[in-house]
């Protein structure tokens, strides 16, 4: 909504929910999550053939500051574009942030950087959405979901360790702790409740044709520190379907490889790295890195989205 958001911002928010309402019948043009969201609801379609019993599914709720007049649009652009979204909390200029937990939120999803980091605050995983400078095709039967390791799914520990004393320090840091697991980052609880969902295909047999596949994209060198991350997911009971260790190695070539439907980082470096690829990624404003996070040139979105998982 970059045309609206400039009415907003010369105009103010009468001539806004003015321009909104008037043009409340033109669909939005969909955003960086819209293939996320399609290949949430494809998992949900291929999880009620399952277990059609079962109420353990994504659940998708629109989350946004607007006020309740623009809802007529968000309903007709949803329905345009045959999206399954029922549940709406439209705040009226409000933060939307007060609502994630009764909502029982895995992720939150926002353009607003300022939102994000509220939520993180709150214990709630969340990041910041970026639109690709390109447009890729992505899988639409198979949900790929892309993390980053410290920081991300783990704390930040052993990146403090590097910045603080360099890489042989932390190289010997992680081969001294190589049985030590690290303690959870922010998403750590995403991948869980992707984990429960693909262990419901497991357990009949069908790892293979699971609809979710995850993916670990670190920066760590596998045969120094890749022990370490590996076994500290072991060590929850979580499993990632794919392990790529670059050592260092730029990430959007290999994410243009996996095309997954969202990357998660903590280092803008690598979030814009990827979107040049054409990865929608998401930056996770978590950690050490953030002291030096520059900022950012990329475009976002101006809806913001929260993925949950009822249990």
């Amino acid at each position: 909504m970059s045309v609206e958001q400039s009415i907003y911002e010369q105009q103010g928010m009468e001539a806004y929910l003015t321009y909104q309402t008037q043009h409340e019948t033109q669909p939005l043009q969909p955003g960086p999550a819209f293939p996320f969201i399609k290949a949430v609801e494809e998992v949900n379609a291929r999880l009620r053939e399952l277990d059609p019993d079962s109420e353990e599914v994504f659940d998708v709720v629109l989350m946004t500051n607007n006020h309740a007049n623009v809802g007529l649009r968000l309903i007709n652009s949803i329905n345009h574009h045959n999206l399954f979204v029922e549940r709406f909390c439209m705040t009226g200029g409000n933060s939307p942030i007060g609502y994630l937990k009764a909502y029982h939120t895995n992720l939150y999803l926002s353009a607003d950087a300022s939102k994000v980091r509220e939520a993180l605050d709150e214990g709630i995983a969340a990041a910041t959405m970026f639109s690709p400078e390109k447009v890729v095709e992505v899988p639409e039967k198979q949900l790929r979901v892309a993390f980053d390791g410290d920081a991300v799914l783990f704390d930040d520990e052993s990146e403090r360790i590097y910045k603080a004393h360099g890489l042989d320090k932390f190289f010997e840091h992680e081969k001294e702790l190589a049985d030590k697991p690290l303690d959870h980052g922010p998403l750590k609880g995403f991948l869980e409740a992707l984990g429960r969902l693909q262990k419901k295909f497991y357990v009949r047999g069908q790892r293979l044709e699971c609809p979710i596949r995850t993916y670990l994209v670190t920066a760590r060198s596998a045969a120094s520190s890749g022990t370490r991350a590996l076994r500290t997911l072991r060590s929850w009971g979580l499993e990632v379907d794919e392990a790529l260790f670059l050592a260092g190695a730029p990430k959007g070539p290999l994410l243009d490889k996996i095309r997954p439907h969202i990357f998660f980082d903590d280092q803008m470096f690598h979030v814009q790295g990827a979107s040049r690829m054409g990865t929608v990624s998401a930056h996770v404003p978590y950690g050490v890195a953030q002291a030096t996070t520059p900022t950012s040139s990329l475009t976002t979105s101006t809806h913001t989205h929260t993925t949950t998982t009822d249990n």
